[in-house]
């Protein structure tokens, strides 16, 4: 399916494949997104074909995390799947995930719904654990929509981007690094975030790469001694992860963190450059080698603020 190149009817279950479509130039064969999916502008004029179960806007870190473990071991979703305009929809080709069940609709309801398809939609998941299953997945939907060549330069532009920072930073000292993906309660960064950093020149000391994000005792934070504290909260904006900064009372422990103590704590927008596994984790990669090697007092960066 797509090999020729024939236009098809694409639907995104996932932020991140719907920026993977329209760096391919696929956005026109995008027929429907999810709730979330707010980049590149034009997909969130795209329907939408899932829904929060969940009021993120209006809770607190705390009230989320509490919330999401509650209907996850109830439900098995915190998203619920539009099954009336997926069938009115009828697309070639769903994409969707099994990684994570916090951060898109189940692949159980995905599978589910798409049997009243009767066989007609190709459901792909993508699966992506590190940085380079990620460029792999940018190139398996080049394949299955005929867009291999697209997906290939884009690939090798992202791949040079990569390159060019390990040549920047070099040899240079590398900070012990704490890429923090929730404020309350405190969790590791997963999958690719640690090799963002290790890629931008630091030492992450609680993530391990390749591994999901997990929840994290304040004791093995403490123990870590972080020189830097990255807050990259899982869905968040730049501007919602500051909120949620001034609104967490942070565990006892925190105010002696070397990054605490040094003024070396900063926010990021963790939705755009580090959550989501498309291109723009390359930017965030850039994003973390200005914060570890910038020489200014202050990180001249439009994606970073600087919080303590």
């Amino acid at each position: 399916m797509g090999g020729d190149g024939k236009h098809m009817k694409i639907c995104s279950l996932l932020p991140s494949s719907t920026e993977i479509l329209y760096a391919l130039g696929l956005g026109d064969q995008v027929a429907a997104v999810t709730h979330e999916c707010d980049f590149p502008q034009e997909a969130a004029s795209k329907p939408r074909i899932t829904e929060s179960i969940i009021d993120h806007e209006r809770l607190s870190s705390l009230e989320i995390d509490h919330h999401v473990s509650a209907n996850i071991g109830r439900h098995g979703s915190i998203y619920r799947l539009r099954e009336d305009l997926l069938e009115a929809l009828k697309p070639d080709l769903i994409i969707t995930q099994e990684l994570c069940d916090v951060c898109a609709v189940s692949y159980k309801d995905v599978q589910h719904a798409a049997r009243v398809l009767e066989g007609e939609s190709r459901i792909v998941s993508l699966e992506p654990n590190t940085l380079d299953d990620v460029l792999d997945t940018i190139l398996l939907v080049g394949e299955l929509t005929g867009r291999q060549q697209a997906a290939e330069k884009k690939v090798h532009e992202l791949r040079e981007r990569l390159d060019r920072v390990r040549k920047q930073v070099g040899a240079s000292p590398r900070p012990r690094v704490y890429a923090m993906e929730w404020l309350d309660p405190p969790f590791s960064a997963g999958h690719w975030v640690p090799e963002m950093v290790e890629i931008a020149g630091g030492h992450e000391v609680l993530g391990k790469t390749g591994l999901k994000s997990a929840r994290i005792s304040p004791e093995s934070i403490v123990e870590a001694k972080p020189e830097i504290v990255v807050l990259m909260p899982c869905g968040f904006s730049l501007d919602r992860t500051i909120d949620e900064y001034h609104r967490t009372k942070f565990f006892a422990g925190w105010e002696e963190l070397p990054a605490v103590r040094n003024n070396k704590v900063y926010a990021v927008d963790g939705s755009s450059y580090f959550n989501r596994s498309g291109p723009r984790l390359i930017d965030g990669v850039e994003i973390l080698a200005e914060i570890f090697h910038s020489r200014g007092a202050d990180v001249p960066y439009r994606h970073i603020e600087r919080l303590s």
